[in-house]
């Protein structure tokens, strides 16, 4: 069953909301289909992390794992721009890094989400965002 712009937006909608008070694991509790697929822009090298995960669970541990390794100061979501069935929002964060190469930096990110919904969830999230100066 096709979704309609109304949906998408009301989705979109409850995302941004939830994305903005850092209620990313409620988002992904109430919102997203139990096969849901999130791809990232790039693979980082950890087999733990990769690039493209499946499922609920998988998703829910990305979710966690972002926030246990960083310290978010600020962040924003604007959004949603709906098309059909898909819709995007920008994510913009002022963080600084637990661990890694980027352990004790502070640094903004911008990133774009792509997200599709089907039959009332999300099914498939999309990030695009530049790595690099």
């Amino acid at each position: 069953m096709p979704t309609d712009t109304t949906d998408t937006f009301a989705i979109g909608k409850q995302l941004a909301d939830f994305c903005s008070q850092g209620k990313n694991l409620d988002a992904i509790n109430g919102l997203y289909a139990d096969n849901v697929v999130s791809v990232e822009a790039v693979d980082m090298g950890n087999p733990a992390m990769p690039q493209t995960m499946t499922g609920i669970d998988a998703i829910r541990g990305k979710n966690q794992w972002w926030s246990e390794n960083h310290e978010v100061h600020s962040g924003e979501v604007t959004g949603p721009f709906p098309h059909g069935d898909r819709f995007v929002l920008i994510f913009n964060y002022d963080v600084t890094s637990k661990c890694g190469p980027m352990a004790g930096q502070r640094m903004q990110m911008e990133e774009a989400g792509l997200f599709t919904i089907e039959n009332g969830k999300i099914t498939r999230e999309e990030f695009f965002y530049h790595m690099g100066g």
